[in-house]
């Protein structure tokens, strides 16, 4: 789900997809600008003051979200290593495949230091190199989240005398905290998703299958230039199945229809879900779908700079138990957390989640997502992802209105 800035803007819905951020102190943009070589350079130091902090000497890092965060270098996974160490002093390297030398260097912005392994080497002793040329002999080394097991076991054995431990401290604790750029482009992400969704529902009829609506989502983002955008799709009572079912569904009149999707711009994802009803909605449907409606406000409310994060799922929780489900995550009920971070990576770090005592601070950007579920009925999930300023919550959406006006 990406789309690059050229596409975008070329689009009817790019005018008007990157809207002002209303009240929050932070900088608009109306267009869609790329994270600057600046910014990334800003990123690398801040994650240089964190290691010193964490005692720290370096991180090691493989393709994925955080080294696209930290370089822009998009690379894809193989079983050959190419990573990255980012040492708390001491230039920026780079450990890549010979044979790939050349297009490594045309991706490399950020740092000269390129050590190549033959097919023959073992690649974690050039990580053990770049280490030693840095003056680190003994120490922390911190190792990304996803890092894959083989690659990480390489360099351990390379280098037996270090202590590796999470970069989490590091990674998490710079991209959890978004700046004004990186809001704009989960701004803009998110408008074009409603924009999708918008289209994708006008297309309801009876007898169609989640695919067909799922087939109907994915071209209304393509349409608005977003290539890979796309909805999971439950009708009726498979709505209650949080990620979908595998069962062929035919919508009928009266069925709820819950879709969940979003796309990327510039990287940045957006995460949103609208549950409807095809046709005029029973009672029964609008009880449900108003006590999710007050369980998501209520999550919203409570997410205050300051607050635990596990103060907001606590809150979604409450109004759903009082209610007479669950309790905790059983089924009548809310069966998983109220939210996640986002961001780079759809599920990011932090998590409104009970456990989770992280103080919410201004920067970050969560899911808010509670979950109604009941499998013997049909399920209700509202979600709008929300992003923290130093007055508070906003959502990036409009919140929905009613069960049949599920865009405001």
């Amino acid at each position: 789900m990406s789309i690059d800035r050229r596409t975008f803007l070329a689009t009817a819905a790019g005018a008007v997809a990157l809207t002002a951020v209303q009240n929050t102190g932070l900088a608009a943009a109306s267009t869609v600008t790329p994270i600057t070589d600046a910014e990334r350079m800003a990123r690398i130091e801040k994650a240089r003051r964190l290691m010193v902090e964490n005692k720290i000497a370096a991180i090691f890092l493989e393709p994925g979200s955080s080294m696209y965060y930290y370089t822009g270098i998009h690379w894809g996974l193989s079983e050959r290593m190419f990573g990255m160490v980012l040492p708390a002093q001491g230039e920026i390297a780079y450990v890549v495949p010979g044979f790939e030398e050349a297009r490594a260097r045309e991706l490399i912005r950020f740092g000269k230091d390129v050590r190549v392994w033959q097919e023959d080497e073992p690649p974690g002793m050039r990580v053990a190199e770049v280490l030693k040329d840095r003056g680190i002999a003994t120490g922390r080394i911190g190792v990304e989240e996803r890092v894959r097991f083989f690659l990480f076991d390489g360099i351990r054995k390379a280098a037996p005398a270090l202590e590796y431990v999470s970069a989490d401290p590091v990674t998490a604790g710079c991209r959890m905290i978004k700046s004004a750029a990186e809001i704009a482009l989960l701004q803009a992400a998110n408008d074009l998703t409603i924009e999708a969704f918008t289209i994708g529902l006008a297309s309801l009829k009876e007898g169609m299958t989640q695919h067909d609506l799922g087939a109907n989502i994915s071209a209304a983002f393509r349409k608005l230039g977003a290539s890979d955008g796309g909805a999971l799709v439950g009708l009726g009572k498979f709505s209650a199945f949080p990620h979908g079912s595998i069962e062929l569904q035919k919508l009928r009149e009266g069925d709820v229809v819950l879709i969940d999707g979003g796309c990327h711009v510039e990287g940045y994802e957006s995460d949103v879900t609208r549950t409807t009803v095809f046709g005029k909605p029973s009672a029964r449907q609008r009880q449900i779908w108003e006590l999710e409606h007050k369980a998501q406000s209520a999550a919203f409310a409570a997410a205050q700079v300051g607050a635990t994060c596990e103060s907001v799922d606590a809150a979604a929780r409450k109004v759903i138990t009082d209610a007479g489900f669950g309790p905790g995550y059983k089924v009548p009920g809310l069966p998983h957390r109220t939210g996640h971070g986002i961001g780079l990576d759809g599920h990011e770090w932090t998590n409104f989640v009970r456990g989770n005592k992280t103080k919410i601070r201004p920067g970050m950007c969560f899911s808010d997502e509670p979950m109604i579920t009941n499998y013997d009925e049909f399920g209700v999930r509202l979600e709008d992802c929300l992003y923290i300023t130093d007055n508070g919550p906003r959502f990036f959406t409009k919140q929905s209105v009613a069960i049949d006006q599920p865009f405001g």
